[in-house]
């Protein structure tokens, strides 16, 4: 079993200048791959394990969130998680973390959208290192009234 953290699974994300007028103080709203900023967030102390670390289980709680923004868009109504197709824990969560939750549409079908979610971590403001923290696929369906899945509007 390797160690934490594990080898070759930290992602640095290049950030903005700081400085610059024109650039946010924090990162960027979307990624190259079309991935759009969903949620931004800091945990809390009453967020932690016994390890000191954010529990993951908090860290699921937000992508199932942040992974229903642009589905909810697209099915115009209600809808409901039915699946966590992947989901990948790179590197822990510490108090102090501003964790930003990517996402994009991955497939659209009659009933169902899938989503993928990056999230990463900007960590020690002095000076700034940004980590991928945790990816994730998720399926929602858009359900009626009645908690049954209806049509994802076409247009």
């Amino acid at each position: 079993m390797e160690e934490w953290p594990a080898k070759n699974c930290t992602q640095v994300m290049p950030m903005p200048d700081p400085t610059s007028p024109r650039q946010p103080l924090t990162g960027p709203t979307s990624l190259p791959d079309g991935s759009e900023l969903v949620l931004r967030v800091m945990p809390l102390p009453a967020d932690v394990n016994g390890n000191g670390d954010i529990f993951g289980g908090w860290l699921m709680a937000q992508v199932d969130l942040a992974g229903a923004v642009l589905p909810s868009r697209v099915a115009k109504g209600r809808l409901a998680t039915v699946a966590v197709n992947q989901f990948i824990f790179k590197q822990p969560v510490s108090v102090g973390d501003l964790v930003s939750f990517y996402a994009r549409i991955v497939r659209v079908g009659n009933t169902s959208i899938t989503v993928h979610v990056d999230v990463y971590a900007e960590r020690n403001p002095a000076n700034l290192q940004v980590v991928k923290v945790t990816e994730a696929s998720l399926t929602y369906v858009a359900i009626d009234s009645q908690g049954k899945p209806r049509p994802i509007p076409k247009d």
